[in-house]
């Protein structure tokens, strides 16, 4: 079960672009990993350039409301606007464990996460863990592509 532009617009009122139907392969925050499919949430300094994420795959992001949009982004460019970037990621993780949750099929194809900075999902002192969850998503992919 992949992570759908529909969802995301459940979360973010916000948006740019086209809200056509999209399934994401792959949610990353780093814009030089190979992101087919990709929902790039740059949530560092560290992460990269727009640009480069979309030249790796990525076909909407979610942007800081506080930072231009960058010329050269086409109109028809899906854009999530919020405050905070890492809470925002928070949030699509915790609502695709939602979204999933109770599905049974080992061998379904699934959303890969791709975070490179699990501690600054956990900036907030939270009842849960969401690296922890980020993990569990992990393993669970790289279980699902072996054998």
């Amino acid at each position: 079960m992949f992570l759908a532009l529909k969802d995301l617009a459940r979360l973010f009122t916000d948006k740019r672009g086209t809200q056509d139907e999209i399934l994401f392969s792959t949610v990353s925050d780093l814009a030089a990993l190979e992101q087919s499919k990709g929902l790039f949430v740059p949530i560092s300094k560290e992460s990269g350039e727009l640009l480069e994420a979309i030249s790796n795959g990525a076909v909407a992001a979610i942007w800081d409301k506080e930072v231009t949009l960058p010329r050269y982004l086409p109109n028809q460019f899906p854009i999530f606007l919020t405050n905070d970037l890492a809470e925002a990621l928070r949030d699509i993780i915790n609502l695709y464990i939602e979204k999933i949750d109770g599905e049974t099929n080992k061998h379904m194809d699934r959303t890969i996460f791709k975070i490179s900075n699990n501690k600054l999902l956990n900036k907030n002192n939270q009842t849960y863990d969401i690296a922890g969850q980020l993990a569990k998503l992990t393993s669970e992919n790289n279980q699902e592509r072996r054998g």
